[in-house]
């Protein structure tokens, strides 16, 4: 008897603690937007803390700021709101995935690795950030994307050395227009 006794104290000590404990924390968790899954929601998310390592911001900062020093071209640019035309906001953080999938492929692993300090350091950065944001898909159509890209690699392309020049010297703006799209 007593046995059952101490078996339905703790059993009612058990019930009371996920009471106390658990259910609270299940009902201030956050709930995905409607009309999303959990997983599209935070496959195209960032964790805060990337944006606050004050090393690598360090670096990429100085990276540009080498680079704009010898950017001659005024008329240009390809990290600004013009990426942005006809995307949709839950889209920006995709269209940033791939504008960093490009600059890290075409720009600072090119022959550009060699020209300034810190661009092997950085193109490691941003491509740990796209390999975080892997799973981030867009959503609706996709030409507008597509569209602004090849927009934007073409004036690269058109531009040459000084092109890829001018993208190391934005790295900044890409840093701070990830960090708002996917944060």
């Amino acid at each position: 008897m007593a046995s059952v006794q101490s078996s339905t104290r703790r059993f009612a000590a058990w019930i009371f603690c996920c009471c106390c404990c658990c259910l609270p924390l299940l009902l201030a968790s956050p709930l995905p937007p409607k009309g999303l899954g959990a997983s599209a929601h935070h496959a195209c998310r960032l964790r805060k803390i990337y944006f606050q390592l004050p090393y690598m911001r360090n670096r990429t900062y100085t990276l540009a700021a080498m680079a704009r020093a010898s950017d001659q071209d005024t008329d240009n640019r390809f990290i600004g709101q013009q990426l942005y035309v006809n995307i949709h906001e839950n889209n920006r953080c995709y269209m940033m995935k791939r504008v960093m999938e490009i600059i890290v492929k075409d720009v600072l692993l090119s022959e550009a690795r060699d020209q300034y300090p810190y661009t092997r350091e950085v193109a490691q950065f941003l491509a740990s950030l796209t390999s975080e944001l892997s799973r981030c898909k867009f959503s609706g159509h996709k030409e507008h994307i597509e569209k602004n890209l090849e927009e934007m690699t073409s004036k690269m392309r058109k531009l040459g050395v000084n092109g890829k020049n001018k993208a190391i010297g934005e790295l900044n703006l890409l840093f701070d227009y990830v960090e708002k799209a996917c944060t």
